[in-house]
């Protein structure tokens, strides 16, 4: 039993060492990540009961997806497997100003990206779970994931789960204008949203000529009635130093997180990080204000942890928090 279900897919990631390209490398670091699966791993290392749910492939790499989910004691009991069919792949390459690291997807037609929906027991999956969260690559990623995601959240609603949802816009997945009619049905459901500026402003054409964040979030809570906003920002000082900070607005109070300048290891599994220790904090009773700070202070940790998967704890965040180890800029 898990006190906080994730649903999405997880790939294989190949990273060349070093920065470099991968058409010059000989060498890839393999490893497993996505979104979602990167909560519920943070999630699981801050003390959070977590589990996964996907759709596998039944080979070695599905089995490696899983065997790294669970090596972290995330409960994967609810995994669809499939006998044919393959697990995405994603490559990472990492850059260095002037040039910016990237990502290269070979996903199409994963097994997850077919997933057949009625083949998840939606009641089985969320019953004695707390909280259901998901992000905005799920439903890109096909009609059954479409179909399943708007499923989860009706039946997490009617369990009284709390719903967190990050937008996570990916251009490579589906257009701008898709992306605002599948998703704006869905956001009766949330409870929570998380996102960026940039991806707001991409899916719900919500913005605010001085970026004020505010305003941004008060317009979403206007339109879809969220009960708490939360927007992530980053400012690229360069590829490997960035500025980390985040607001939240709960309707009521608008509330600014503490600053942190990161030294950029690898930025990939940031906003999952912030997401998951957001809801562990929240889970545990924390006011706004702290829960803010903590999901900041932890996330900021990830950018100096290579992969997807955030390996701080709990007491690191807690020193860091207590201003050790890392400028904070008040």
């Amino acid at each position: 039993m898990a006190d906080v279900i994730t649903f999405g897919e997880a790939m294989i990631r190949l990273t060349p060492p070093g920065f470099q390209k991968i058409e010059q490398s000989d060498k890839l670091k393999i490893n497993a990540g996505g979104a979602e699966l990167n909560v519920a791993v943070a999630l699981s290392r801050l003390g959070s009961s977590s589990g996964w749910v996907s759709c596998l492939p039944e080979n070695p790499l599905g089995n490696m997806i899983s065997n790294k989910a669970r090596e972290h004691n995330v409960l994967t009991d609810h995994i669809v497997w499939e006998k044919e069919g393959r697990a995405g792949l994603y490559f990472y390459e990492m850059g260095a100003s002037p040039r910016p690291s990237s990502v290269l997807y070979d996903r199409a037609h994963s097994c997850m990206s077919g997933l057949d929906h009625k083949k998840l027991n939606y009641e089985k999956i969320l019953k004695n779970a707390k909280w259901f969260h998901t992000t905005g690559i799920t439903p890109a990623l096909g009609d059954g994931c479409r179909k399943a995601v708007s499923e989860f959240l009706k039946r997490a609603k009617e369990l009284k789960l709390t719903t967190s949802y990050d937008l996570n816009f990916r251009k490579k997945l589906w257009t701008e204008e898709t992306a605002q009619k599948v998703q704006e049905e869905m956001m009766k459901d949330i409870d929570i949203l998380i996102s960026t500026e940039e991806d707001i402003e991409r899916v719900f054409k919500i913005k605010d000529p001085q970026s004020n964040y505010h305003n941004i979030s008060k317009k979403l809570i206007d339109k879809f009635k969220f009960k708490i906003v939360c927007i992530t920002i980053r400012e690229n000082i360069s590829v490997w130093k960035n500025n980390w900070s985040a607001v939240l607005f709960d309707g009521k109070d608008f509330l600014e997180s503490d600053k942190y300048e990161v030294e950029v290891v690898d930025r990939i599994g940031a906003g999952d990080s912030f997401t998951a220790g957001l809801i562990h904090s929240l889970l545990s009773g924390k006011p706004h204000k702290e829960a803010l700070n903590f999901a900041v202070a932890f996330s900021a940790l990830k950018h100096s942890i290579p992969g997807d998967f955030n390996l701080a704890t709990k007491e690191e965040t807690e020193n860091l928090l207590k201003n050790k180890n890392m400028r904070v800029q008040r």
